[in-house]
């Protein structure tokens, strides 16, 4: 039977998801679950690996069961996932040894601080294109082995696996017979050395992890192995981490293009070619989606930590919205902030600061100050924190290339690109145009475009530029002498807030 579509499956940090695409990118059934989430402590952040999967599977069997899709007609499945987040199970038993230890926790923050204490930070950064960070997986690796009871015993005698996401999800969709990565994902571990796209011994011996613990690095766009679906085999043929695979989606091929993707956390990727620039600004080189016999690219990376997050959290906490979309509603009562900032550090401030001990802090406000200014900030307090990773990429591409890498467009996806409201504060305070396409699910997309490349589904890139439809648009609607006042007193913000942190 003629094969129609491209299965996406999106694991995402709350959220599991199944997306059937057609041939031409359309979405013809979509399926979701939930993901808990456990705080076991302060700055803690845990997910059960057997919730991360098994919502998966049901996810993806939804998506397909409403869709009427024969599965034979399904040509390949494509994976892209939550970066960073590290799983670690048993080879023998098949099961996690721990929960999974999610991108956003602050455990290893102590194990960072003695790794550069001994000096290790710009090994670190020459060779990973990363920073000690507890968001990347190696220290959570590491502190996993120095703190499960049992856990080094077994690795050092080679019974234990560890995995981001895709790799979990890959070994357990293949019936335990498939241990792959792709590039995307070791690039974010602190253990790949992004030159080479293979694992580096040095890494390995500083975070004391064996090197029988690590899955294969393949491409982003090769056959893996075949999962088992209503007596059908479908290749897994793609696998991106979540950035990487909107970057993908959202076809920013060319040096200097860029995309926002608007989540829990804001994720900033601008594309330089084969060009691994090392940052002088506080962004991360990392390893962009390639297909098997392509050359490495890279991209600049600017990580937000908190971005839609802080809409949740005035839903969740603050209690002053009852969703995410009446945030826009009520922050369009007011006509701006009202000289409120909020600087919503609540895991500290990731690029151009990273600075892990900053705390959330509210500025600014005055006997007037009322419910929908503190919202408005909010909302602009995700334009301001993606501003600063513009200008940190500026800054690093003109160095190396001049003013003509500069962005001067912005394509941005995720769910907080729905936000109208938003989307012209981004116009406005980064003072370019920002578009929305038409396909809001770049994600997704960028890893059905990887999997469905590698089956002959697609013929190549210029392929995929050709079904991108433009959506909405927003230009800048203020001044530069406005805007520059916007962001001046931005930055004094920023500044209280890390000074609050500091201790005496």
């Amino acid at each position: 039977m003629m094969k129609k579509y491209i299965l996406a499956l999106d694991e995402g940090t709350t959220s599991a998801r199944a997306i059937l695409f057609d041939k031409n990118c359309n979405i013809v059934s979509m399926a979701q679950h939930e993901i808990p989430q456990k705080y076991p402590h302060p700055g803690w952040v845990e997910q059960d690996p057997m919730d991360i999967y098994g919502n998966q599977y049901a996810a993806l069997t939804e998506c397909v069961i409403k869709s009427g899709v024969s599965v034979s007609e399904i040509a390949a499945i494509g994976i892209t996932n939550q970066r960073e987040t590290a799983i670690v199970w048993n080879k023998e038993t098949g099961k996690p040894i721990c929960n999974a230890i999610v991108w956003q926790c602050r455990r290893s923050a102590d194990i960072c601080k003695q790794l550069e204490a001994q000096g290790v930070g710009e090994y670190v950064k020459k060779t990973t294109g990363l920073r000690l960070d507890p968001y990347f997986s190696g220290t959570k690796v590491k502190w996993i082995l120095d703190n499960v009871s049992g856990a080094k015993e077994l690795a050092d005698q080679g019974k234990l696996m560890f995995g981001t996401v895709d790799t979990w999800l890959v070994w357990k969709l293949t019936g335990s017979e498939v241990f792959v990565t792709d590039r995307t994902n070791a690039s974010r571990t602190l253990m790949c050395n992004i030159h080479t796209g293979e694992w580096d011994q040095k890494m390995l011996d500083i975070l004391g992890v064996p090197a029988s613990m690590l899955p294969t690095i393949k491409s982003s766009s090769e056959i893996y192995g075949y999962m088992e679906l209503m007596g059908e085999r479908i290749p897994i043929s793609g696998i991106a981490g979540d950035q990487q695979a909107a970057l993908f989606g959202q076809c920013c091929f060319e040096t200097g293009s860029a995309k926002n993707t608007y989540g829990t956390g804001c994720f900033l990727l601008a594309n330089t070619g084969h060009a691994a620039i090392s940052s002088s600004n506080g962004l991360l080189t990392t390893i962009a989606a390639t297909a098997a016999g392509e050359p490495i690219e890279y991209a600049l990376e600017g990580s937000v930590f908190v971005g839609g997050a802080v809409v949740q959290w005035l839903r969740d906490e603050l209690k002053v919205i009852e969703n995410s979309a009446q945030s826009e509603e009520l922050a369009s009562k007011v006509s701006d902030s009202g000289g409120v900032y909020v600087v919503p550090a609540f895991a500290g401030l990731g690029a151009p600061h990273w600075d892990m001990n900053a705390r959330g802090t509210v500025v600014g406000l005055t006997r007037g100050s009322n419910t929908n200014h503190i919202i408005y900030a909010c909302l602009e307090s995700i334009a301001y924190q993606t501003q600063d990773v513009i200008d940190a990429i500026n800054e690093d591409m003109s160095a190396i290339c001049g003013d003509g890498c500069l962005i001067s467009r912005l394509q941005v996806d995720g769910g907080a690109s729905a936000n109208n409201l938003l989307m012209q504060m981004q116009a406005d305070i980064s003072q370019i145009d920002i578009c929305v396409p038409k396909n809001a699910e770049a994600t997704a997309a960028g890893a059905a475009y990887l999997a469905g490349l590698a089956v002959g589904f697609y013929k190549d890139r210029a392929e995929l530029c050709a079904m991108a439809e433009s959506g909405r648009e927003f230009s800048p609607k203020i001044n530069v002498q406005e805007q520059k006042k916007k962001l001046s007193a931005w930055r004094r913000a920023v500044r209280a807030c890390r000074e609050f942190a500091r201790e005496d």
